[in-house]
């Protein structure tokens, strides 16, 4: 039998054949602990790759120049290739110049992406004025789908360097913008009130109030925002570039070379990986207090 009993504000469940304090040995209740939690996230990865070699065993049973699925080593052989041998046509390390090309590109789009939506976010969130002009522009621009723009950014800067970034920008921009709007309006008005009544003007309440509460907020909407914003640059590249990740995987697809692209998608999966870990331990280290809350 199961009794409910409330214990000041807590919700308290107790079996009346269990004594107190003993826990339930319920499946809801069990925690994994953190070596078993590892080998847990490890584990699809684990049967991913189970699955594909019994599935390339199998084609290339039938048929050994396969090229849809490859053998394992065949991924090496075209890892040696791209990263640890330098092209014969120009002499660079293909997958270095590729990833420094890409990343780039990413960081400079996500970088004034990032400065524009703090101000403007922060402009619309905090001020009625500014809010009321500039916020349905925000959205209809939100509304846009980037990828139709892509040739109208082509014809308008070239194909150069610009384009791609901008498709980035206007990509994941206005959707930061609206989700830092939305924090800044959501701060507490008695905080607000309470700087008015010491005297602080608008410039003060935006600089020692709204900026500090939003800086963390602006980590996780970059975060979040990181995915589209690859996929803006493959979309980009893959269209008018000479190097860059993208560039690379439709390169090769008209070979079918799925042993060099399957690993430029892992690599591009491990590099969007890595730099929101950056960016989640930077905001825990920079802004403690934001994670303590539970946001």
């Amino acid at each position: 039998e199961i009794s409910l009993g409330l214990v000041g504000s807590e919700m308290c469940i107790r079996d009346r054949h269990l004594p107190v304090g003993t826990p339930m040995k319920k499946l809801i209740n069990r925690q994994p602990s953190r070596a078993a939690s590892w080998a847990l996230g490890l584990l699809p990865f684990a049967l991913l790759i189970v699955v594909y070699m019994l599935a390339s065993d199998a084609r290339l049973a039938d048929n050994p120049n396969d090229k849809l699925l490859p053998a394992l080593d065949s991924f090496v052989q075209a890892i040696n290739r791209m990263a640890f041998e330098p092209s014969k046509r120009s002499g660079e390390y293909l997958l270095l110049a590729d990833t420094l090309a890409s990343l780039q590109r990413l960081a400079i789009g996500v970088a004034i992406s990032a400065l524009v939506a703090i101000i403007v976010g922060i402009g619309n969130g905090s001020i009625p004025l500014i809010r009321s002009t500039f916020s349905p522009l925000v959205t209809g621009l939100s509304l846009v789908p980037p990828m139709a723009m892509l040739p109208v950014l082509f014809i308008i800067f070239g194909l150069g360097e610009l384009a791609k970034v901008m498709l980035i920008i206007i990509g994941i921009t206005p959707f930061m913008i609206r989700d830092l709007q939305q924090r800044a309006m959501e701060i507490p008005a008695e905080q607000i009130i309470k700087l008015q009544t010491l005297g602080a003007n608008t410039w003060q309440i935006i600089t020692r109030l709204v900026w500090p509460q939003l800086m963390p907020r602006l980590i996780s909407a970059v975060r979040l925002s990181l995915g589209p914003a690859w996929l803006f640059l493959i979309a980009a590249e893959a269209i008018a570039a000479t190097e860059g990740l993208g560039y690379r995987i439709f390169l090769v697809r008209r070979y079918l070379s799925m042993d060099v692209i399957l690993p430029y998608v892992v690599w591009i999966t491990l590099l969007a990986f890595a730099i929101d870990l950056i960016l989640s331990r930077y905001s825990q280290w920079r802004h403690p207090w934001f994670h303590q809350k539970g946001h």
